[in-house]
Order: C-alpha cells, then sequence, then structure tokens
C-alpha cells in the first residue's frame, strides 16, 4: 500500500494581516511581543496589548510603539489571535471576561502554567481553538525552548501558526498534552538546574586556581558550546561524552567522581520531583 503524505502547512514569514492581542503583557508576554516587532512577524499597527495599570500602560506603548491599554474585551474584539500571559489563577476570571468577544474562528494561545485547554474551552463556552505552550526563561534572549499542544478544536494551520509565535524566541516542540506537566519539570524548570550546575562548575574553577570571572566564563560558555554540539550536530549526548573521554585522560576521572556523587539520578529525580508538582497544580 502506497504511503500517503501528509504536508505541514507553511506559515510565511511575515504575517501583516493578523491581528493580534497579548492579554498580560509582563515578563513572558512582553518577550514575545517584542520578538514580534524586532523579527517584523505582525504589523505594529494591528497589535494591541494589555497590562493592569494605566501607568504601565502609557509607559509600554511609548517604548513599543503599539497600542497598550487595560480593556481585555476591547482588546480581544480587535483580534484573530489572542495570547494569554496572565497568571494561572487569573485565566477563569480573564476567559470570562472576554468571552463576549470570542468566536470560532479566533485563536487562543495560552502560557499559563499547568491550566489545561479543556478548562480554557470550556470556560469560552464555544468551539473554539486553544492551544497550551510551555516556554521558559531563555526565551529572553532567543534562546527558549518552548513545547505546544493542541486544544480539541485546532487545524494543522493554527498549530503551525502558534508554532511560528514561539519561534520568534527560540525553540518549539510539538507534544500531546499529557506531556505537558513533563516539559514542565525538564524545560521550564531546566534552566534553574543548569544555573546551579555552572555555578558548580564556576567554584570547582575557583578550588583549583582560577579567578573567578575567569571559571563563569569558561563554565557558562562550556555548557553552552555542549548544549550547541548537542542540537547541531545531531549526535546522541552519550556519543559526545565518549569524543572528550580519551583513554586513560582526565576526563574519566572527573565522570567517575560524577558517577559516585550521584548527579545523574540526582538531575532525573529532579525532573520527576518537578513534574510531580506540576501535575499537583494542574489538578488544582
Amino acid at each position: 500500500m502506497a504511503e500517503i503524505a501528509v504536508e505541514t502547512p507553511e506559515i510565511p514569514a511575515q504575517l501583516p494581516d493578523v491581528r493580534v492581542a497579548v492579554l498580560g503583557a509582563g515578563k513572558m508576554g512582553g518577550i514575545l511581543l517584542q520578538a514580534f516587532l524586532k523579527e517584523n512577524l505582525f504589523a505594529a499597527d494591528l497589535i494591541h496589548a494589555t497590562v493592569s495599570h494605566p501607568e504601565r500602560a502609557v509607559a509600554l506603548s511609548t517604548q513599543w510603539g503599539v497600542d497598550v491599554g487595560t480593556n481585555n474585551l476591547e482588546a480581544v474584539r480587535q483580534a484573530d489571535l489572542i495570547l494569554i500571559g496572565v497568571k494561572p489563577f487569573q485565566v477563569p476570571d480573564l476567559v470570562a471576561e472576554i468571552k463576549p468577544a470570542l468566536a470560532p474562528g479566533k485563536m487562543l494561545v495560552s502560557f499559563a502554567a499547568s491550566v489545561k485547554t479543556r478548562s480554557i474551552e470550556e470556560a469560552a463556552g464555544i468551539e473554539i481553538a486553544v492551544v497550551r505552550a510551555m516556554p521558559n526563561t531563555p526565551s529572553t534572549l532567543g534562546a527558549g525552548a518552548a513545547a505546544l499542544c493542541r486544544g480539541r478544536f485546532v487545524n494543522d494551520a493554527q498549530m503551525a501558526l502558534a508554532a511560528r509565535v514561539f519561534e520568534t524566541v527560540g525553540r518549539t516542540v510539538l507534544v500531546d498534552e499529557k506531556h505537558m506537566d513533563a516539559v514542565t519539570g525538564l524545560s521550564g524548570s531546566g534552566p534553574a538546574y543548569i544555573y546551579i550546575i555552572i555555578e558548580a562548575l564556576a567554584e570547582a574553577g575557583v578550588k583549583v586556581g582560577l579567578p573567578r570571572d575567569v571559571a563563569t566564563q569558561l563554565a557558562a560558555q562550556t555548557a553552552f558550546g555542549a548544549a550547541k554540539m548537542v542540537l547541531e550536530t545531531g549526535y546522541h549526548p552519550a556519543l559526545l561524552k565518549d569524543a572528550v573521554t580519551t583513554p586513560a585522560g582526565c576526563t574519566v576521572d572527573g565522570i567517575l567522581e560524577l558517577e559516585e556523587g550521584g548527579l545523574r539520578v540526582t538531575l532525573i529525580k529532579a525532573v520527576m520531583r518537578a513534574t510531580e508538582r506540576a501535575r499537583q497544580l494542574a489538578a488544582g
């Protein structure tokens, strides 16, 4: 039986006709909005953002050159794509507030941690496309990792658009919603684990005689370079590790210390613990 080719919808580099609302242009919402402007993804005059306080709205509107206000409902009336960037506990009230302006042709993209797509769909009360995203803080520098999952009413073109949104700040992967808590435990919390590793490596450098600034730069660049090798070569981390580990050399002695100290198991347990906490939050 011949294979059936499935085409993935292609999203243009710029989308000047898409009307966008960023509800809660705080940390991640602001990062995304500025990335849209930097890449010219959406037309600035079709972007509407909201914040809680009028004074902040005026300041951000001046800074970014887009419409920033405090009226969520009005922003949604003018939007095709609605990004939800408020805190998780604020999502139910926000969806209730904007419900009169929602319609089946619009799309909601939420990056409120642990809020399920079905919860937003039910709060909206209509068959509307909802995409859930879990980005992480390196998105600030365009080096983020975001996992996306689709709700019941999302088509392939809408999913591709959501992925394009988060590609402005890093890499994206598509997962089933059942995996989103694990994503939170791995890439959502993961930067904190890596910072601890970098800090420990830098302290080790100081211990063996390096100036602190030099040790920190070497540790951070080493972590960055190792990650880049994994991503850009496509090789398994174990294979790349073996390439550094020469017979009877220095690295193998260091690895033996890591294994004896339980670093591998400790990191696995950290992801498992954070994942379980994410599940608890999602369950309410």
